[in-house]
């Protein structure tokens, strides 16, 4: 499966260490399956002035064989899922999880939901006419290892 990394450096050899804590689905490497989701979330490193790059990488492994987590929708699950990991709790080991992005208008969401301002019915209501954006988070350094294989990098 061919899958795509936004960054402001050409990332031939990915790794967990680079990543910010508090994330959707906790530290990890992030990628999508979507090109274009991949081009727009660069235009943010142009905003800042930096360099973008598209880096391209093709994930092939058998997901038997490894702890995958994957949220089709989102839901209380997710909702769930994501309040953890963006508050910095444990919510177990997975090599993988694979699910949708809290874009801008999901992070206003959530926050609302995070503060109680609203609750978790109400949040899901509102979360339940977003499409997700797909992200793909490789939490493993094994598995990076041996299921992702760097293609190309272009800058933007």
């Amino acid at each position: 499966m061919r899958l795509y990394h936004s960054s402001n450096v050409p990332v031939e050899k990915p790794d967990t260490k680079h990543s910010r804590l508090y994330l959707d689905f906790g530290r990890g490497f992030y990628l999508t399956s979507l090109h274009e989701q991949a081009v727009r979330y660069a235009q943010r490193f142009k905003r800042r002035g930096q360099q973008a790059w598209l880096n391209t990488y093709d994930l092939n492994c058998d997901e038997r064989m490894w702890k995958v987590k994957r949220f089709e929708s989102y839901d209380k699950e997710w909702l769930d899922f994501v309040a953890q990991c963006r508050d910095g709790k444990d919510v177990g080991y997975y090599d993988l999880v694979v699910g949708g992005i809290a874009n801008d208008r999901v992070i206003i969401t959530l926050d609302r939901y995070f503060t109680g301002d609203i609750s978790q019915e109400k949040a899901l209501g509102l979360l339940r006419f977003e499409k997700p954006n797909i992200q793909y988070c490789i939490r493993s350094e094994q598995m990076l290892k041996d299921c992702l294989t760097f293609i190309e990098s272009k800058e933007l």
